[in-house]
């Protein structure tokens, strides 16, 4: 007949809300031990996991060695402490029916509370859609604002388009002036640019008649000189026959006079 063991396991460090009982349970299993509990518990406000097996010895060796080794991934093991334990260990059976139940009943009390969390964000969420309403209706005033403003603009616009298209004609009709204006002076700079060309021909041919004048009048002068005797001494001989002339003149303006009938 094999011999049996009683251990008691004494695990301290962060090992709660860490699935160590569960952990421990399936290892319990797998060698197919007998008795088995698991209790959390704080001993002056440290966490601590009380283990208690009872079966084999051979399989209870197992187990201690796998409890000094093995941690779940999110526990943190400060010790492992193992003695003798010679008090009444349950069967592993009615312990896995009330860990069953403890976390069913864990996870119902989760459960309400997560429906506590749920029907607190609906209500905000509620709230929130109240006044995403109250924006929204703002927004749709002002979309409405925006909408008669834009109306006005673009009659503004409108008006302002054909004011321009005013403005381009009177614009197009003072370029077609301006060109004709342009081709004017054109043709002016031109008649200019010709009566500069004939003054400064003329401004030639006047200083070509000072020239020959200036020339003339000292022929005239020397010429004048010479023939002033010659004419003085026949200024007496001509007096008479000027006289005669004049007389025969008046006679013929005379004449003339009772022919055109002028008194």
């Amino acid at each position: 007949m094999a011999l049996k063991a009683a251990k008691e396991i004494v695990i301290k460090g962060k090992v709660h809300d860490v699935g160590y009982r569960l952990f421990l349970l399936s290892e319990a299993e797998r060698l197919f031990i007998e008795k088995f509990d698991a209790r959390n518990v704080l001993v002056d406000g440290a966490q601590h996991l009380v283990v208690l097996v009872e079966g084999a010895e051979d399989k209870i060796s197992r187990f201690v060695e796998f409890a000094k080794a093995s941690y779940p991934p999110d526990a943190s093991v400060q010790s492992v402490e193992v003695r003798d334990y010679g008090g009444e260990v349950r069967s592993i059976d009615s312990f896995r029916q009330s860990f069953m139940v403890f976390q069913l009943t864990k996870i119902a009390q989760a459960g309400v509370g997560m429906l506590g969390k749920q029907d607190a964000m609906l209500e905000k969420q509620d709230t929130m859609l109240e006044k995403m309403d109250t924006m929204l209706e703002k927004q749709d005033a002002m979309l409405e604002k925006q909408d008669t403003m834009l109306g006005k603009m673009d009659t503004m616009l409108e008006k302002q388009d054909a004011m321009l298209e005013k403005q381009d004609a009177m614009l197009g009709k003072m370029d077609t002036m301006l060109e004709k204006q342009d081709a004017m002076l054109e043709k002016q700079d031109t008649m200019l640019e010709k009566m500069d060309t004939m003054l400064e021909k003329q401004d030639e041919t006047i200083k070509v008649i000072k020239e020959e004048s200036e020339k003339t009048r000292e022929v005239v002068k020397e010429e004048g000189e010479k023939t002033r005797e010659v004419m003085r001494e026949k200024i007496v001989e001509d007096v008479e026959w000027v006289k005669e002339e004049i007389i025969g003149i008046k006679a013929t303006l005379s004449k003339v006079k009772e022919k055109v009938g002028v008194d």
